[in-house]
């Protein structure tokens, strides 16, 4: 294995976290970037040079590329500073996260371009919405569902986006599940326990999930293969809302979820509960594990709940 100078983008997110020590206890020297000055002691603690970026100036971005002189970059910037999610206006809520999965994708890549950078690697999302129709997992060569009309739409917008233009520089693309593990569904589990979280319908709609560590994981992978491609980054077990949100309760020593009609979740908090919940289609990770010898050492969220909220 050949040591590369990595630079991860969104160095403090939760993924990020979790990244940054993988690579360096692999012996990769690692530049990260957040947005936030204060978050630089963060970053020197999990082995990393941190460096203040704002992914949304192209000057800033090139600016700092050009410093850190990587041999690969990794793409996790994401909006989303904690609180509790806005379900019924999602669009708005995720609106950020848009914009740095779009404009922040390209200044990237004209960083890479403009640095000689070839391995490129960045974060899509694959949890539930893969294309609504026929089975309900899908893999990489199904396209991702477009949601028309909802709050969800402009979110698959600017993840089409950022895999296409990935995808055509010769990048890798990792459509993650939905995350859990340290720090990334607290908000999640508040709610359940409060038992704001109902299930709907019969929740036969399918999610997949991965732990942060395992996602790290195959990140690391991809960056040290120079990966190419799209790949869908999930456990074992993609599974219908009715499995998973009353085993996540438990594992969180909560009630049972409430159980609501469709049209209710709908009035009360927009589209979003209900594709989940009812129409959701998971993903397959056999991609995964066959190019790049990935394996998750938590295969399904059964176990990974209950170890996580133990």
């Amino acid at each position: 294995m050949i040591v590369v100078r990595v630079f991860v983008a969104g160095g403090t997110g939760v993924l990020g976290r979790r990244l940054i020590p993988q690579l360096v206890a692999r012996g990769h020297q690692v530049t990260a970037t957040t947005t936030n000055g204060t978050k630089l002691e963060v970053l020197g603690k999990l082995g990393a040079e941190g460096v203040v970026m704002d992914g949304l100036d192209a000057a800033s971005v090139g600016e700092a590329v050009a410093a850190a002189r990587p041999d690969a970059i990794v793409h996790q910037m994401t909006g989303l500073g904690g609180g509790e999610p806005d379900m019924k206006h999602f669009d708005r809520f995720f609106a950020t996260t848009n914009r740095l999965r779009t404009e922040g994708t390209d200044h990237l890549l004209a960083a890479a371009e403009a640095t000689g950078v070839s391995t490129f690697v960045a974060q899509s999302f694959g949890s539930f919405n893969g294309i609504r129709q026929g089975g309900w997992v899908k893999t990489e060569d199904d396209p991702l569902d477009p949601m028309t009309g909802t709050v969800l739409q402009p979110m698959i917008e600017a993840v089409n986006h950022l895999e296409d233009v990935v995808v055509k520089a010769g990048g890798a693309v990792l459509r993650y599940g939905a995350f859990y593990g340290p720090d990334a569904m607290d908000d999640q589990v508040e709610l359940i326990r409060r038992r704001r979280f109902p299930l709907v319908g019969r929740g036969t709609g399918h999610s997949s999930w991965i732990h942060l560590d395992d996602a790290a994981y195959a990140t690391v992978l991809a960056v040290e293969q120079h990966a190419t491609g799209v790949f869908c980054i999930v456990d074992d077990e993609p599974a219908p809302a009715a499995a998973w949100l009353p085993h996540l309760a438990a594992a969180a020593g909560a009630r049972p979820p409430l159980r609501v009609p469709g049209w209710l979740a709908k009035l009360m908090a927009g589209d979003l509960p209900g594709i989940m919940m009812l129409e959701g289609r998971g993903f397959s990770n056999a991609k995964a594990k066959r190019e790049l010898g990935w394996e998750p050492r938590h295969p399904s969220w059964r176990q990974g709940f209950k170890e996580e909220l133990a």
